[in-house]
């Protein structure tokens, strides 16, 4: 293998070693959303919808 050869492989290892650990590291730093239980305020808000006291009915 000629020098410029050996160079581009080995930059090319340590780009995939790079790419392997930051993935590794953003992977154990977030959860798979569909393993998320919905919190309670998402289902059901507490707050209460103000509704009109007057009722109108249109025909």
């Amino acid at each position: 293998m000629k020098r410029k050869k050996k160079i581009f492989v080995a930059i090319a290892i340590l780009f995939f070693i790079a790419t392997i650990i930051v993935g590794y590291d953003i992977s154990t730093k977030t959860s798979f959303p569909g393993s998320k239980k919905y919190l309670k305020e998402s289902i059901a808000p507490s707050e209460k919808e103000v509704k009109d006291s007057i009722k109108s009915e249109t025909k």
